[in-house]
């Protein structure tokens, strides 16, 4: 399902980089369907580089999609023309890490779609501060767990405010039932974490008891404005 979400946000025809592409199930999907233009799929470790290849030959695509092993966006290469970058199924800071690292690949031309398994935070700091647009995010469930999409453009200077690199700037406005149920969760997740906090008080930090206190505020209220308006 989360596949299936982050397909449906890559522009019809575009020259895709599906970054940490695993078995490559992404850009041979969409090659399938003829939704994109061409594929790079990259990967950095042995097994799944091989997988990729494996599944990109299976399905007759070698022509179309080219397999490279490499860190990052160091498979991205000028000649391949890239207007859309998918980073699916790792951390928020592996993603930023991965965009900072390989920021010279970068030619500001292309979308990117993210999926991160959690650090939403600091990975949208770090859109905001390399001038990335957020211009859709959308939360899922699955497996139990919540997974988020953010879809970005670079658009020049933007700016964000805490609450909303906490939670997603286009989240807060919209408040969709899978989003307030994500931070529902969060809410009664963060009251456990405060309560173990102030039973360790004498060797936790001070500073993590405030931020969590104030995470714990902030998602009140978000949840407490909603049901107001709702």
């Amino acid at each position: 399902m989360r596949l299936e979400r982050v397909a449906a946000h890559v522009p019809v025809n575009a020259r895709l980089a599906d970054i940490g592409s695993d078995h490559a199930y992404l850009p041979v999907a969409l090659m399938r369907r003829g939704a994109i233009a061409g594929a790079v799929a990259g990967e950095v470790a042995l097994t799944p580089f091989t997988a990729a290849r494996r599944t990109v030959q299976a399905n007759d695509l070698a022509d179309a999609i080219t397999v490279r092993r490499a860190d990052g966006l160091m498979a991205i290469e000028p000649e391949d023309a890239i207007t859309a970058i998918t980073l699916c199924g790792m951390g928020g800071e592996t993603i930023r890490d991965i965009l900072e690292q390989g920021k010279s690949r970068l030619s500001g031309e292309e979308r990117l779609i993210l999926q991160p398994n959690g650090g939403e935070h600091p990975l949208r700091q770090w859109l905001m501060e390399n001038g990335y647009r957020i211009l859709c995010e959308e939360v899922l469930r699955e497996n139990r767990f919540d997974y988020e999409i953010i879809v970005a453009a670079r658009s020049g200077t933007v700016k964000y405010s805490a609450q909303e690199l906490y939670f997603g700037p286009l989240h807060m406005q919209a408040r969709s039932p899978a989003f307030l149920a994500k931070w529902q969760r969060q809410l009664s997740q963060k009251h456990k974490t405060l309560l173990s906090l102030s039973r360790a008080c004498l060797t936790v930090p001070e500073e993590k008891v405030q931020d969590t206190a104030r995470q714990v505020r902030w998602i009140t209220d978000l949840l407490a404005q909603a049901q107001s308006a709702g």
